[in-house]
């Protein structure tokens, strides 16, 4: 009677390692390039913070709310943030100045500072 052996044979063990390496070799890539891609989503997702900051101030100076600052540039618009600050490794430019100082619009280019990446947003203007 022959004995009964289990496990999986050499030949198997090399093709399933050769396997794991060919898609490790085509998935690494596309891995190592997401880094770039989170640096655009961050400054967008900043940029984005801004323009509905801008919205919200605007009609809370319409209804007189006290609370309201003017926003004639893009640089005031991060006194409307949480803090009143920009989050750290980010920085803003006007790109486009206020097309009517009550109710224009203002385009803003939002930099995060370690990926160089970039993001814009239309804000509006409130006197």
């Amino acid at each position: 009677m022959k004995p009964i052996h289990s496990g999986f044979t050499l030949i198997e063990l090399v093709v399933v390692i050769v396997i794991l390496g060919i898609l490790s070799a085509i998935a690494l890539p596309k891995f190592i390039n997401l880094s770039a891609e989170a640096g655009t989503a961050a400054a967008s997702g900043v940029a984005a913070s801004l323009a509905s900051a801008s919205a919200i101030n605007y009609a809370a100076k319409k209804v007189g709310n006290s609370n309201a600052i003017t926003v004639a540039n893009c640089a005031a618009t991060t006194g409307l943030l949480v803090g009143n600050n920009l989050p750290n490794g980010y920085t803003v430019l006007t790109t486009t100045p206020c097309s009517a100082p009550d109710g224009g619009t203002a385009v803003c280019t939002v930099t995060h500072t370690q990926s160089t990446r970039t993001a814009s947003s239309a804000i509006v203007c409130s006197p």
